[in-house]
């Protein structure tokens, strides 16, 4: 067995003989053979680990792979705290919370794990373990605890007093029960207290106020970062003790440079404030090179990388990466051959079962004539690594299933917990005011009137203070706040207040339960009619099908996987499918439509794909192309940018059957266009056409399959699906590392609009700034040149040329351009990962679909992005506008995913 993670590892027989006092090179490592080594020697050793990778993408493989090997140990990531030298940019709590978490590790004397580093990190000092341990509150469970003592301790260290806690930092003191959100433990601590004594200590989901554990014993840590530790700092390696731990450098020579040039950096900008009170020294925040120098002396070192920095004694491994096979899997059933006649175990990894399931099938199918299964050539394992590799001294070939597909591997990295609850959540009770309205599922309609806090047998707990008609008051529990939500109707229609203990609510209830079954009624008979309609029975999956899913450069989120399931058990199904797929924008839509596309292709059916946009047809149209590459199937596009003679061509071939899919703009529905034999039909962002195109969809979809996919769904398909009228399908789960974008509103600044596009320059990406006024949009390219004089600036808008319009937007999908001034243009169909900063000029001027949609133009890979939203002064901004950019803004706080 490969990985026995609670024994031994499998490099145990290099590390015979290995002297541990002294530094060592190593050479020859592929993959993640460096995840596997450090397994073996960490077991071996005992000590703890401080890894230090070249970047940060780097040491997250790492940590998941080690994760992975060593699940039953402490494996820790120890990240930046995004902090800018003397910028207005704020640390991340959630990195603050990180670090502190290793460090509350680390003060322990017993600590015996692995920490997983990279220098940007390493550089920025932390406070010393004295320190630390001098301004940390212990509570024990069953000890005196005066509540005065910990409020007056906790707002000495800057936490927050609020009423209810949500994130690290902040405290609330509710009588005898003490809540507090401490930046070393992700859940917060509830302290219920009896008198003085400390009765119960326990951990709770912010959302929920669910517990979720019980404890003895807790430490509350403040944010390492405020000024109470700003005397003292240190590199994080002096919480190590020197014979107890060694140090892991992917490149040492790199990691001194940056701990010089941040350094230096940090000065610089220290000098330019001179004259600004509140700044500290760079040497309090920082750490030089000739810190980090002192350390090699005492620790003893591993190198990894190209060359040794220290002379290191050299540490040979005979190895080579998993080779490459470009999805030829007869070549790599060759390879699994030759392996196994010169006496090598084939190992295949993944945790992914889909994928496991696929190719094994494939395997099997391919085999099959040699009266063989997988197992005679490959051994199945479980678990999921970054790179396979091949070491020959061992005779093993390790081989990871993302490689064999070239599917994109993601790491995964601890995510700041999401805090928006499906309920009415203790978040949204904070967001209303005095006389918003509620509604109370037994008592109806009512006015919020504030938090109000009752003694009740000598206990004093928090209320909700609701007012009825006739200034009837009812209070409400804060452990009953599932029973009330905020009052949602049409925009400025007052509602009717209910009075208590009328049975007015009671009997507007029975109506509307009344008025359910009778939908329900005409559901069934309407479902029943769709039934009785003929339609195309699609056979199951076959061995192409497999190879299209597997070959996915991205892992499938759950969501996904349950969808795809869906759409394939209607195609089977003998009568015509009708399904709406929504799913924020990046979350995997049309991934799902080109598998149901290729599966209709593979019964020799045509498929026809209906997108609102020029754009939005030829970015399709690479998409389909470059998944299908190499697939038997037929792939073109047609809009007003393709000749009469292309067009006239196209669809020749298309009523000849030689074309198998065809994507389009509302011509595909024209008289001229005619199917030899049409399978399936796929409407992307239905919403987007009018009425007379829908109309013309009737005729389609009479016995034709029917996917509809959408990010914002339009009121009436919406009401639609989720009465059953036509099925629905949700994707809200966010591809794994999918970080929210980063939403703020400002006025309009010429010094935003530098900082934020050299900021995303200066890191390797690119821009979008909306102007949706033709006229002007010259002069705002102009003014952005100017600022950022080396950005290469393209324009694009609805009104030019076609030929020219596609050039534009063809070069900036291929990063001939940094900046792209646009129109709304861009809303659908621009898929560019490296696009991660998007400026939206007059905001306010557009609906929230519209804002949504070219949101979602950015974040769509696992770099932070940034959306601005530039508008006047609020005071000149009409209150319809102001609740839309409120709403907005707050909602990209709750983090992306579409709900119902």
């Amino acid at each position: 067995m490969l990985l026995n993670s609670q024994t031994e590892g499998i490099f145990d027989s290099y590390l015979i003989g290995l002297n541990l006092h002294q530094n060592h090179w190593i050479q020859g490592l592929n993959g993640s053979a460096m995840s596997f080594f450090i397994q073996s020697l960490f077991k071996s050793s005992r000590k703890s680990f401080v890894i230090v990778c070249a970047d940060k993408e780097k040491a997250a493989y790492l940590l998941n792979d080690l994760e992975t090997l060593l699940s039953n140990e402490k494996i820790l990531f120890f990240p930046g705290s995004y902090r800018q030298p003397y910028q207005i940019e704020k640390t991340t709590n959630a990195n603050i919370q990180e670090r502190t978490e290793v460090l509350n590790f680390l003060s322990k004397e017993s600590f015996q794990g692995i920490i997983v580093t990279y220098p940007q990190a390493l550089c920025e000092k932390v406070t010393l373990k004295q320190k630390l341990n001098q301004n940390t509150l212990q509570v024990k469970k069953g000890e005196k605890l005066s509540t005065d003592f910990i409020s007056e301790f906790l707002i000495s260290y800057n936490f927050e007093p609020v009423d209810f806690v949500f994130e690290p930092g902040q405290f609330s003191i509710r009588g005898g029960i003490i809540d507090v959100y401490s930046f070393a433990h992700e859940y917060p601590y509830r302290l219920e207290l009896f008198g003085n004594d400390v009765e119960n200590i326990k951990t709770f989901d912010p959302s929920s106020q669910l517990s979720n554990g019980n404890f003895d014993f807790i430490t509350i840590i403040p944010n390492i970062n405020s000024s109470v530790f700003n005397e003292e700092k240190s590199v994080l390696l002096n919480y190590f003790q020197p014979q107890n731990s060694i140090l892991f450098f992917e490149d040492i020579k790199y990691t001194l440079d940056l701990f010089d040039k941040k350094f230096e950096k940090a000065q610089q900008a220290y000098d330019s404030h001179a004259g600004e009170i509140r700044q500290i020294a760079p040497e309090k925040l920082y750490a030089a090179s000739a810190e980090l120098k002192t350390h090699f002396t005492s620790y003893t070192c591993f190198e990894y990388g190209v060359s040794s920095y220290l002379k290191s004694e050299p540490l040979v491994f005979d190895q080579q990466p998993q080779p490459s096979f470009n999805k030829n899997f007869d070549l790599l059933i060759n390879n699994l051959k030759q392996n196994k006649t010169k006496g090598y175990t084939n190992y295949f990894l993944t945790d992914n079962t889909k994928q496991a399931d696929r190719l094994i099938t494939i395997f099997n199918d391919l085999l099959a004539k040699e009266h063989r299964t997988y197992d005679s050539l490959i051994t199945y394992e479980p678990y999921n690594i970054h790179e396979g590799f091949i070491d020959h001294k061992l005779k093993i070939a390790v081989y990871t299933d993302h490689q064999i597909f070239e599917r994109y591997h993601r790491f995964k990295l601890k995510e700041a917990k999401n805090k928006n609850a499906e309920a009415f959540t203790l978040k949204e009770l904070l967001t209303l005011n005095p006389g918003d309205y509620v509604t109370h599922i037994d008592h109806g309609i009512g006015r919020f009137a504030g938090l109000q806090k009752l003694n009740i047998n000598g206990k004093i707990q928090e209320s909700v203070k609701l007012l009825f008609k006739d200034n009837d008051m009812l209070y409400v529990s804060i452990h009953s706040l599932h029973r009330i939500s905020k009052y949602s109707g049409k925009e400025g229609h007052v509602p009717r207040i209910d009075k208590l203990g009328s049975t007015a609510w009671q009997t507007l209830k029975q109506k509307t339960k009344r008025n359910v079954k009778e939908l329900a009624y005409d559901l069934i008979k309407l479902y029943a009619e769709r039934k009785a309609k003929p339609g195309h029975a699609f056979p199951p999956d076959n061995y192409l099908q497999h190879e299209l899913e597997a070959s996915f450069i991205y892992e499938d989120t759950p969501d996904q996987i349950k969808v795809t399931v869906d759409v394939k058990k209607d195609m089977e199904k003998p009568h015509p499918m009708d399904r709406l797929i929504c799913g924020d924008v990046g979350f995997g839509k049309t991934e799902i439509a080109i598998r149901a596309a290729f599966k209709a292709v593979c019964d020799s059916k045509q498929v026809a794909i209906l997108v609102p946009t020029t754009i939005l047809a030829y970015q399709h149209y690479k998409t389909f192309s470059e998944r299908l590459k190499n697939l038997p199937a037929n792939v073109d596009y047609i809009n007003r940018f393709k000749s009469a003679k292309q067009q006239t061509d196209i669809l020749k071939r298309l009523e000849e059957g030689k074309l198998d899919i065809i994507i389009g703009t509302h011509k595909l529905v024209s008289k001229s266009v005619k199917f030899k034999d049409l399978g399936l039909l796929i409407i992307d962002e239905e919403q987007k056409f009018g009425v007379g195109v829908k109309d013309k969809l009737k005729t389609f979809k009479t016995n034709v399959d029917t996917l509809t996919l959408t990010a914002t769904p339009i009121p009436r398909t919406l009401q639609f699906s989720l009465m059953g009228a036509r099925d629905l399908s949700v994707i809200s789960t966010p591809p794994p590392n999918r970080y929210p974008v980063q939403t703020e509103l400002h006025g309009f600044s010429e010094e935003l609009i530098r900082d934020a596009v050299s900021f995303e320059l200066g890191r390797g990406g690119q821009v979008f700034f909306v102007n949706n006024k033709v006229q002007n949009i010259g002069e705002v390219a102009g003014m952005i040149q100017r600022l950022v004089p080396d950005a290469r600036i393209a324009i694009g808008h609805g009104q030019m040329d076609g030929d020219k319009l596609e050039d534009v937007m063809l070069g900036f999908m291929e990063g001939d351009y940094d900046v792209l001034v646009a129109t709304t243009i861009i809303e659908s169909g621009l898929d560019i990962s490296n696009a991660n900063t998007i400026i939206i000029n007059e905001a306010q001027n557009f609906g929230l679909s519209d804002l949504h949609q070219m949101r979602g133009r950015v974040g769509r890979s696992n770099k932070k992005a940034f959306c601005y939203l530039l508008a006047p002064p609020q005071i000149l901004l009409t209150g319809e506008a102001r609740k839309r950019l409120k709403a907005f803004v707050d909602f990209s706080y709750l983090g992306s995913g579409f709900q119902i």
